[in-house]
C-alpha cells in the first residue's frame, strides 16, 4: 500500500511538472484518458522519472528497513491535481508484539544479536537473554563442551568476581565476528556508559551464556575436553582419546591443546573439530574409573578402557572390542564367554602378532592391571550409542599398526 501511495503521489507530481499545452482543449472525464494515451506524456514521464532518480528525489530500498519508518496518509484530488498530507505517524520496531519481536531475534546470528543490542537499552536487554544464546552455544559448541567445561567456567567466574575485574575479550586483536562480539563491551565486568543504573537487568552478566559464548569464540576460555588421536595421529596414540585444555582459534577454525605436563609433548596446534569431544564422564585423568558394566560384557561389545604408559602419566581412553575366549569357537549359539571371570579385550587396529593386540582383565573386583613393559589398564566404559561407536570407526587408521 505504501508503494502504491508513493507511485500515485509521484504521478500527480509529474502532472504538475509537464507541459500540456496541446491537451488544453480536452475537458471533462476524457482528460485523464487522453493524457495516458498521449505519446508526449510517456516521453515526459520517463525523462522526469530518470531525472528524479539522478537528483535523489525517489529512493526505495527493498533490503534495508529502518527501525523507525514514517508512514504518511495521503489524499489525492485528480481534478485539481493537489496532494494533501493528512497525518504523519511514527512506527517503531518495539511496537511489534513480544512474540513477533522474539521470533525476529531468534533468527539472528550471534553477530546480529550483538549489533541489535547496540540500538537501545530495551533491545540490549532482550538480545542478552540466555535462551537466545543457549541455542547458538548448543549449535556450535554442544559437541565439544560438556558438564566438565560448564563447571570449570562457573568456577572461574566465581573466582574472577572476587578479584579485580579484567577483560575476557581483547577487541583490538579481533576481526569479523569476533570484532563484533568484542566491540559489544570490551570489558564484560564494566557497565556501559549509556546504561542506566536503574536497569540492572540490561547489565552484562559475567556468568551469562552470552559471556561464555564470547569467551569461547575469542579463545580466552581454555576449556577441558578430549582429543582423539593426539599428536596429529601419532602411531602411539591411534584410536585413543586424551584429556586436554583447549583454546579456539577463529582465524584457522582450529584448536590449540595443552596436555598434561607428563608425556612426550604438551602442546598441539591445528586440531580440527572432528578430533574433539566433550568428556563423556566426569572422571579426572589420573583417577581410576570405577566400572559398573563388567558383569554385562559379552563378545562383540564396544568399550573404552583406561590405559597409561606408567603410573606417572595420566590415563587415556582407548577403543576396544570384547573378544572370545581361546576355547570358544565363536558361535553365538554355544558361546559361554560371558560366564567366565576373564574378559578378552581386542585392539584390532594392531596386527595379530602385536603385543598390543589383546589383553585380559578380571571382571571380578577389577583394579588397575599391568606392568612397566605393557602399561597399565584401568577402568572400562561400555559404549551403548551408535554415534559413539561410529565416531571411533571413522578414526580408524588406514593401515594396520604393529
Amino acid at each position: 500500500m505504501l508503494f502504491y501511495l508513493i507511485f500515485c503521489s509521484s504521478l500527480v507530481f509529474f502532472f504538475k511538472s509537464f507541459s500540456f499545452k496541446q491537451l488544453q482543449p480536452i475537458k471533462g472525464g476524457w482528460r485523464l484518458l487522453s493524457l495516458l494515451w498521449s505519446p508526449w506524456f510517456w516521453e515526459d514521464f520517463s525523462c522526469s522519472l530518470v531525472d528524479m532518480f539522478h537528483k535523489g528525489w525517489l529512493a526505495i530500498g527493498f533490503f534495508e528497513v529502518p527501525i523507525q519508518m514514517p508512514m504518511k496518509k495521503m489524499k489525492m484530488n485528480l481534478g485539481s491535481r493537489e496532494l494533501e498530507q493528512v497525518e504523519d505517524v511514527q512506527t517503531s520496531l518495539l511496537d511489534l508484539p513480544d512474540l513477533a519481536l522474539e521470533t525476529i531475534l531468534e533468527r539472528l546470528s550471534p553477530a546480529g544479536l550483538c549489533s541489535m543490542a547496540k540500538v537501545c537499552s530495551s533491545l540490549r536487554g532482550m538480545c542478552m537473554s540466555d535462551h537466545l544464546w543457549e541455542k547458538h552455544l548448543k549449535q556450535k559448541w554442544g559437541k565439544v563442551i560438556g558438564e566438565v567445561a560448564y563447571k570449570e567456567w562457573q568456577w572461574r567466574m566465581a573466582m574472577a568476581s572476587r578479584k579485580k575485574p579484567t577483560s575476557l575479550l581483547n577487541q583490538n586483536s579481533q576481526k569479523g565476528l569476533l570484532g563484533t562480539l568484542g566491540s559489544f563491551w570490551p570489558f564484560p565486568w564494566s557497565k556501559p556508559k549509556f546504561q542506566s543504573r536503574t536497569k540492572p537487568k540490561t547489565c552484562f552478566q559475567i556468568d551469562s551464556i552470552m559471556a561464555l559464548y564470547m569467551s569461547l569464540e575469542t579463545g580466552k576460555f581454555w576449556f577441558p575436553a578430549q582429543v582423539y588421536n593426539r599428536e596429529n595421529g601419532h602411531v602411539g596414540f591411534m584410536l585413543s582419546s586424551y584429556d586436554a585444555q583447549l583454546s579456539y582459534d577463529s582465524g584457522t577454525d582450529t584448536f590449540l591443546a595443552r596436555y598434561s605436563p607428563y608425556g612426550r609433548r604438551t602442546i598441539e596446534e591445528n586440531i580440527c573439530w572432528g578430533r574433539i569431544r566433550a568428556p563423556p564422564i566426569d572422571n579426572p585423568a589420573d583417577v581410576l574409573y570405577v566400572s559398573n558394566c563388567l558383569d554385562d560384557l559379552r563378545p562383540g561389545d564396544h568399550v573404552e578402557i583406561q590405559w597409561r604408559r606408567s603410573r606417572e602419566f595420566p590415563y587415556g581412553w582407548w577403543y576396544a572390542v570384547v573378544g572370545h575366549q581361546e576355547f570358544c569357537v565363536g558361535n553365538a549359539n554355544c558361546c559361554h564367554c560371558h560366564d567366565s571371570d576373564m574378559v578378552i579385550l581386542e585392539f584390532n587396529q594392531y596386527s595379530p602378532g602385536s603385543q598390543w593386540r589383546r589383553t585380559i582383565i578380571n571382571r571380578k573386583g577389577h583394579q588397575e592391571e599391568g606392568n612397566e613393559a605393557d602399561g597399565f589398564y584401568g577402568g572400562i566404559r561400555k559404549l551403548y550409542g551408535e554415534e559413539e561407536i561410529s565416531r571411533w570407526k571413522q578414526l580408524w587408521p588406514k593401515r594396520v599398526l604393529e
